[in-house]
């Protein structure tokens, strides 16, 4: 398993356990372009985006608390993350 693959299904077995997200789909993105698919994750790449799609996500608060936490894990803005509710 990619170092990439097993920090999105990290971080969904997270957000899924927080309160009001539900079940809970990630996208992490670097900006690694030697990477063909851009999707592997070493000390010199950093996460450029990330792309979460969450039951829950129909609620502004729960929306604003998987943004906060990804900030915090990641170290990027809120402008690099996207929520956006499952169907």
């Amino acid at each position: 398993m990619s170092e990439k693959t097993r920090l999105e299904s990290r971080l969904e077995e997270l957000l899924s356990n927080v309160e009001g997200v539900g079940e809970v789909e990630v996208i992490i993105m670097t900006g690694d372009e030697g990477n063909t698919d851009g999707f592997s994750i070493s000390s010199k790449n950093e996460v450029t985006g990330v792309l979460v799609a969450a039951q829950g996500a129909g609620s502004a608060v729960t929306v604003q608390n998987i943004q906060q936490a990804i900030m915090a894990l990641f170290q990027i803005d809120a402008h690099k993350i996207r929520v956006m509710k499952m169907k």
